[in-house]
């Protein structure tokens, strides 16, 4: 069974040409302006709005996995078609992308199903917050294996324990994918969304949750209770909004990418 893409030519274009346009522009105004950090990460949040937008912002952390050595990869987005209990995983061999198709990590799967409880909800898997992200992986990853985690109503206790179980895996690495804050004014959002940030950047439980809007908030939760138990530190790569490429600063949107080490 594929996991087909469903949202190619919409938040991502759907020609090769053009993927590798926007992933090598990213890249050189990267690059004109900082140095890559050399970090050793298994763990980002990354966002998942239209390349346009938040691309360059995933951008970066997808380079800094390309480094990491990781041949396994969880993808854990929010669900937004459909509301349901728990997390679903289902059973895909591969996952469509314009580049070509992705296996899927079944060896990591079968460990997974043996030590959690999942549901498979293939109308979740319809979701643009995980499969934005399988384009990134082909390109800057071709040989990594993936898993996609879809959730909605669940414990961000939950969800740590599960990050915490891949990455007490050898060379396995998790994806965390989440926008900020949404149609805001430009100045309230800052506001709003450096609570996000700071929280990430302190692994601050309390804060995260004292004025954070997220639509992935519990990935994020979860990841930073995985980053406490693991005595992982965290780094902010890039924050930016909507405005940034709209120049619309009336109704935004807010991304940020993190790594993890």
């Amino acid at each position: 069974m594929t996991r087909q893409a469903s949202v190619t030519g919409t938040f991502y274009p759907a020609r090769i040409v053009e993927l590798e346009r926007y992933f090598e522009h990213f890249s050189k105004i990267y690059d004109e302006n900082f140095t890559l950090p050399t970090t050793k990460s298994r763990a980002v949040i990354v966002p998942h709005a239209g390349y346009i937008y938040s691309g360059y912002t995933a951008n970066i952390a997808y380079r800094i996995l390309q480094n990491s050595n990781i041949k396994n990869l969880v993808v854990i987005g929010p669900s937004h078609r459909i509301s349901f209990e728990g997390i679903s995983l289902c059973n895909f061999n591969t996952y469509q992308t314009p580049f070509g198709e992705i296996n899927s990590a079944q060896e990591l799967m079968k460990k997974l199903r043996s030590n959690f409880s999942f549901k498979c909800l293939q109308d979740a898997h319809i979701e643009h917050s995980t499969e934005v992200q399988f384009p990134f992986i082909k390109y800057y990853m071709k040989d990594v294996n993936i898993i996609e985690l879809v959730y909605s109503n669940t414990n961000p206790k939950n969800l740590s324990q599960i990050i915490d179980f891949i990455l007490n895996q050898d060379n396995c690495g998790v994806v965390i994918s989440s926008d900020l804050s949404h149609f805001y004014t430009l100045k309230d959002a800052n506001k709003l969304d450096n609570i996000c940030l700071n929280a990430i950047k302190d692994l601050n439980l309390n804060l995260l949750n004292d004025g954070c809007e997220a639509c992935g908030k519990i990935g994020i939760e979860a990841m930073l209770m995985s980053a406490i138990k693991l005595n992982l530190k965290s780094q902010i790569l890039d924050y930016r909004t909507s405005a940034d490429a709209s120049h619309d600063e009336d109704k935004v949107v807010g991304y940020i990418s993190a790594c993890f080490d």
